[in-house]
């Protein structure tokens, strides 16, 4: 069984560190210092052993109990705490979202260190650029009859496997004129059950042009040239049925973005 001896053994190789460097960092003398290491002493002083663990760069609760040491808990803020615990509340698709958000605002803030903030590339690491829709071609028209014009896609974008999306498949429907749809550029029918509890099959999505999808965000895209409505998670695209796994966006050579998902149009 592992003794508070052999621990502190075990750190004093770690540190590479002899017995004399120890007494002199400790300011243990060195003679008892080699009994307590030899065992000879089955009551050391207290006081000894926080000397040795402070010369160590350990905690005491480890050498005494040998439970793995957190300093962690020596760090963190109030804040800090609030979120762990609404961490661990969260169910598995929360938790990869939250990872997804937290690597996504990790590379950033690597990027920006150092100065100013440095200029945006063509397409930024942690977002999808997506090419602009040629003029009118998504522009809902406003009509004075309190309805606009939207153009709905008749094949469904898939909730699930995906699907092909076709541009010449698609109608200009008449839906109402207010401040949620007047966003929109254009709607699609789903299909599947991937997005579920919160999106259902059927359902149309108001989608709106957008130069870029932050991590977090539901979006249209399109991974060699089949459609999916999925959350961006930076190098992924993740369902909120935690039956379907994520899709590494590494496994396809062509990955558009063709919109943010605003909302979605009431059933009549």
């Amino acid at each position: 069984m592992e003794t508070y001896i052999d621990r502190i053994k075990w750190m004093k190789n770690e540190r590479k560190m002899t017995n004399e460097r120890l007494s002199e960092r400790s300011g243990i003398p060195l003679g008892t210092l080699s009994k307590l290491m030899a065992g000879m002493n089955e009551s050391p002083k207290l006081s000894n052993i926080v000397a040795i663990c402070n010369a160590l760069d350990c905690s005491v609760d480890f050498i005494i109990t040998g439970n793995p040491e957190n300093t962690n808990n020596y760090t963190l803020s109030p804040e800090e705490i609030r979120l762990i615990e609404q961490y661990r509340k969260l169910d598995r698709w929360g938790r990869e979202l939250t990872a997804a958000v937290i690597a996504h605002e990790e590379a950033r803030a690597e990027e920006g260190a150092g100065g100013e903030a440095p200029a945006k590339p063509a397409q930024e690491k942690g977002k999808i650029l997506f090419p602009k829709a040629p003029a009118g071609r998504y522009a809902g028209a406003q009509a004075k009859t309190g309805k606009r014009t939207l153009l709905l896609y008749d094949l469904p974008v898939s909730a699930g496997s995906g699907v092909y999306l076709d541009d010449s498949k698609a109608e200009r429907v008449s839906i109402p004129n207010n401040q949620k749809t007047l966003e929109a550029d254009y709607a699609l029918r789903i299909s599947g059950n991937s997005m579920e509890p919160k999106y259902h099959n059927g359902d149309v999505l108001l989608v709106q042009n957008a130069e870029a999808v932050e991590v977090g965000e539901a979006g249209i895209f399109l991974l060699d040239g089949n459609g999916f409505f999925k959350i961006f998670g930076g190098d992924r695209l993740i369902s909120l049925n935690p039956d379907y796994g994520p899709i590494l966006l590494k496994d396809f050579a062509d990955v558009q973005c063709r919109g943010r998902v605003i909302g979605r149009l009431r059933k009549k």
